[in-house]
């Protein structure tokens, strides 16, 4: 699921790519000890970043890491919508193609360097020229300009009204050093200009952070953060319990209901952008007949995955955005019909056989899920054989189109474009299912050009209800983020773009 990665140019992934725990010797980095309080949160993640260069990682154990440590010129708020960040404020030109970002002075890196507009365009420039997963954000961009050390000019070819989101959507397009980069010490030590700073890295162990009191958003009021890597819920609950650790998002969601009752921690569920989809591949027969793909929707029992993987925490959604988001369209096309379903097999002429469906031994709920659509689809004559991969070659299955069916989801979404775009244009990068219409195609090309909301809005309404109309995806449902802490926590809360924010966070004793 992503916030974008390899999944074709996907960036499905980003929150997610699972990353292995490795031995290694501790790497201590320096740093200050927090001039603003000197108690630390202990943060238990599901596993090990696979590295902390911002740019390249894909994976969200990184980011919960990564989202204290680096900025962005604008970040979203709790509504998702953006505001300042490294960028105080920015004007746009009546056409719609320069954007002007004025810088905030006297901001500094961890290491005491200066914060100019050269660290914003050699950070995007990294991006557009080293063609890193981040690239297509980029795709409007014409030029990026630094016409003194507190303003930023970007030019794009075509209006773009997504820019900002682009920009501030999630911590992959921070804004690194570029002698960090240089150096190769980003992986393992990273320099950016956050609330804290990395100050040892044990792997396979702990990653230490320590409060940055220059941060230009005022010094957090911990001393530090430290991330423990503990894949076994049962384990990180018990330790949150046990006063061992502070904070977790290694929750168990059959035990939802009874967590909320506890009173030795306290719980966070909170609706997420997130969305989970399954996907058939239309470059092969009979899939590429939208009767086949539509039986298929009307076949399989979405209460019933939904309670398998989620004990009841998500919510039904037949298309991808939900309900809290400004960009929501109600749509109910679908419901359990078999009968429905045969009517449609039949007037297709398709008479039953085998289905291949891509499922990853790295995200359980896809084995599930599969397995109860395999039941669903059996009185249809259709056989599921199920494969559950490591997601690399999962990955690599789904690239080359080697799928009848898959199941995935999509994480962090602000805007449309970022997802429907990409995953039902013709031309998207992340069209593995290989959906083509004309019409979906003319309404996406308008509304990412579109300045006016509310006639953006209704564009990807309409190429919405398209969508799903012909099943280009099969949405399931938009799961919740859960997480939990320690009573003695303040100051946090959970966001529906999963954001790990702990700069206004604070720790009793």
């Amino acid at each position: 699921m992503s916030q974008r990665t390899a999944f074709g140019a996907a960036i499905l992934v980003v929150s997610l790519a699972l990353a292995g725990c490795s031995a290694g010797e501790g790497v201590d980095i320096g740093g200050s000890t927090g001039a603003s309080g000197d108690r630390t949160l202990v943060a238990a993640i599901g596993g090990e970043p696979d590295q902390l260069d911002p740019q390249k990682t894909s994976s969200y154990f990184s980011f919960e890491v990564l989202e204290n440590v680096f900025d962005t010129l604008v970040e979203p708020d709790e509504n998702l919508e953006m505001q300042p960040a490294l960028a105080e404020s920015w004007e746009v030109s009546d056409d719609q193609l320069t954007w002007t970002f004025t810088l905030r002075t006297g901001v500094t890196f961890h290491d005491g360097s200066a914060f100019t507009s050269e660290d914003v365009v050699y950070s995007y420039d990294r991006i557009i020229d080293e063609q890193l997963s981040n690239a297509w954000k980029f795709s409007s961009v014409t030029d990026v300009a630094a016409p003194d050390d507190s303003t930023v000019v970007i030019t794009v070819a075509q209006p773009t009204p997504n820019l900002l989101s682009n920009l501030g959507g999630f911590k992959g397009m921070a804004i690194v050093e570029q002698a960090n980069v240089e150096s190769g010490d980003i992986t393992t030590a990273p320099v950016g200009t956050g609330p804290f700073s990395v100050s040892e890295y044990t792997s396979g162990d702990h990653i230490t952070l320590t409060a940055n009191p220059d941060y230009w958003g005022g010094a957090p009021a911990l001393g530090g953060v430290e991330y423990r890597f503990i894949s076994e819920p049962a384990t990180a609950i018990a330790a949150l319990k046990a006063g061992d650790i502070d904070w977790t998002d290694v929750v168990p969601a059959q035990q939802v209901t009874d967590l909320e009752s506890d009173d030795a921690l306290n719980l966070g569920v909170t609706p997420s952008s997130d969305y989970w989809y399954l996907a058939l591949n239309e470059a092969k027969a009979p899939w590429n007949d939208v009767r086949v793909r539509q039986a298929i929707a009307y076949a399989i029992d979405r209460d019933a995955i939904l309670q398998a993987v989620s004990y009841g925490t998500a919510a039904e959604n037949q298309l991808a955005i939900p309900e809290q988001s400004v960009w929501y369209t109600s749509y109910d096309g679908y419901s359990t019909d078999l009968d429905k379903a045969k009517a449609l097999l039949d007037e297709a002429g398709f008479t039953g056989g085998t289905l291949d469906m891509l499922a990853t031994s790295d995200y359980p709920e896809t084995v599930t899920a599969a397995q109860i659509i395999a039941a669903n689809l059996e009185p249809l004559g259709i056989s599921v054989e199920i494969r559950q991969p490591d997601f690399s070659t999962w990955l690599d299955e789904q690239n080359s189109g080697n799928f009848d069916m898959l199941m995935m989801g999509w994480l962090g979404n602000i805007d449309p474009d970022d997802f429907y775009y990409s995953q039902h244009h013709t031309d998207g990068t992340s069209n593995a299912q290989k959906y083509s219409n004309p019409e979906v195609d003319e309404l996406l090309d308008s509304a990412r050009v579109e300045t006016d909301q509310a006639t953006r809005k209704d564009l990807y309404g309409q190429a919405a209800t398209i969508i799903a109309d012909e099943a280009s995806y099969i949405y399931l449902y938009n799961p919740s983020v859960i997480q939990a802490w320690s009573p003695s926590v303040t100051g946090y809360e959970t966001r529906a773009d999963r954001a790990i924010r702990f700069r206004e966070t604070t720790l009793a004793d």
